[in-house]
């Protein structure tokens, strides 16, 4: 009998795509609970995944972070901030990083929308999470520095929010730390090795052809004094995204009344790939603090 059971389990397995098989994982290790492939959306059939961390003791409840993977807007993965999210788990964060739909198959607005969603999503499911709804950060490096951007800067903009789900609640973020994230799309092109690539693929065409979708696309044209507290962190010699992009948020931000700050990193490339440890350390130290800060530092709960 259990020669029949065992045999049927694996002709089960063999006859359904792996791809149906993923359900979502909880592991708990080091005062941390890992949760993945848990679905927050399913835009076109797409079942749209986050994976969580978030602390295993405490009262909560906990402040969120949403993780925002980089990748040209075509590629990534959540996956790649795992190991961000369980490190704020353990500063008592609940974290997510959530996977978005790519272009050029995806084109620009779809991505805004999925993040959009995931930040629903987390208030939605604030209960069941042990989250605080009502503080609510996010980050990401470059195309995720973006998006994280936009987040930022698009409060109550409702042709933005798309369909979904969760229609009921906020897609507001109370903080931004944007890792060298483009703000205008405008002036990328000859100031970037890729952007004559990758932009047309997001944004449907290049600068000519989508010039209007090139501005609405573009952190920078939608600063208001309703925009989040920000933090940017940007290299000197970024070859992907110029350090002047996040000048120019910052003086945008400051000039909309808006706190914000930039880290500037000397001889920092893209990825700061070529940084050393303790400049490593010395930025992660800065996210952490200024999540602390805009976080953390209003009506906590232990």
């Amino acid at each position: 009998m259990r020669h029949h059971l065992a045999l049927i389990a694996l002709i089960i397995f063999a006859v359904i795509p792996h791809s149906q098989l993923v359900f979502a994982q909880d592991s708990r290790s080091d005062g941390v609970v890992f949760e993945k492939n848990i679905e927050y959306s399913n835009p076109d059939e797409q079942h749209l995944q986050l994976n969580m961390a978030r602390p295993q003791n405490g009262k909560g409840p906990f402040p969120v972070i949403v993780c925002i993977h980089g990748g040209g807007f075509r590629a990534g993965s959540r996956e790649g901030f795992n190991g961000l999210c369980k490190q704020f788990a353990k500063h008592g964060y609940v974290a997510v990083t959530v996977s978005y739909r790519l272009a050029p198959k995806y084109p620009f607005p779809a991505a805004i929308h999925d993040v959009k969603a995931a930040v629903r999503w987390v208030r939605a499911n604030a209960k069941k999470y042990n989250i605080d709804a009502g503080r609510v950060g996010t980050t990401g490096g470059s195309a995720g520095g973006h998006l994280a951007q936009y987040l930022g800067v698009t409060r109550g903009i409702n042709r933005l929010e798309g369909d979904g789900g969760n229609p009921r609640y906020s897609s507001h973020v109370d903080c931004v730390v944007n890792f060298y994230g483009p703000s205008d799309f405008t002036k990328s092109y000859g100031a970037s090795v890729d952007a004559a690539e990758v932009l047309p693929l997001f944004l449907g065409g290049n600068l000519e052809q989508e010039k209007q979708r090139h501005i609405v696309a573009s952190p920078l044209y939608w600063v208001t004094p309703n925009a989040s507290p920000t933090l940017c962190i940007h290299g000197t010699k970024d070859q992907y995204v110029a350090h002047e992009q996040s000048v120019w948020l910052v003086d945008r931000l400051h000039a909309a009344g808006v706190a914000a700050s930039l880290l500037t990193i000397e001889g920092g490339n893209h990825g700061f790939r070529d940084v050393s440890k303790q400049v490593r350390a010395s930025i992660e130290e800065a996210r952490i603090a200024f999540f602390d800060k805009h976080l953390k530092g209003r009506n906590q709960v232990d």
